[in-house]
């Protein structure tokens, strides 16, 4: 079987200890984490986590059913055959002299990138894009020596409104006869 990328997006409770669970649970499966991103979703109460891992789509499936199974997890997809938009954000220090910094900042400038501190000896540039842009940048920086790198790993969201990792309120009902144990959350609206 072919090992690829897959997008992994869950909808998780914003409770201590579910990233240490989710990230259990992959290792022990044996896969390797290419990335992980948490945050606050539109949901109160709830977080959005998107996981990048590399394997064959049966065993990512699988993966993905156990992550469903967790009491923390409240929907979980897998992104990697929709069209989806994806980001990724880093912060690369690199070092500069008076003769390399007109250099360094037009690389910066046809990336779309930004410069958001300056010192002396270095720039902390910030850029967002695709892992391949991203890549590309670093890339043409290392010459110039980069001194420090800060990389958030991919987020995703599907395109359009249909395919939205959110839970609907048919969904809801459905989530609380399956995990009674789990406190209702308030919903924007009720």
């Amino acid at each position: 079987m072919p090992s690829t990328k897959h997008t992994l997006v869950a909808l998780v409770e914003d409770k201590p200890g579910v990233l240490n669970r989710v990230a259990s649970l992959i290792r022990r499966r044996n896969f390797n984490i290419e990335s992980i991103a948490v945050g606050h979703s539109e949901q109160p109460g709830m977080s959005r986590m998107t996981i990048v891992v590399d394997g064959a789509t049966t065993a990512v499936e699988q993966v993905r059913k156990q992550l469903g199974k967790l009491i923390e997890v409240v929907k979980v997809s897998d992104l990697s055959d929709d069209p989806i938009v994806s980001r990724e954000l880093a912060l690369i220090k690199v070092m500069t002299t008076s003769s390399n910094r007109s250099e360094i900042i037009q690389i910066v400038d046809i990336f779309r990138a930004k410069i958001i501190d300056v010192a002396a000896e270095s720039v902390i540039i910030e850029v967002t894009g695709d892992e391949e842009k991203i890549d590309s940048l670093c890339s043409l920086l290392r010459r110039f020596g980069i001194k420090e790198l800060a990389r958030t790993g991919r987020i995703a969201m599907p395109r359009g409104a249909s395919g939205a990792v959110r839970l609907e309120p048919e969904e809801e009902a459905e989530d609380e006869e399956a995990h009674p144990q789990r406190v209702k959350k308030a919903r924007p609206g009720q």
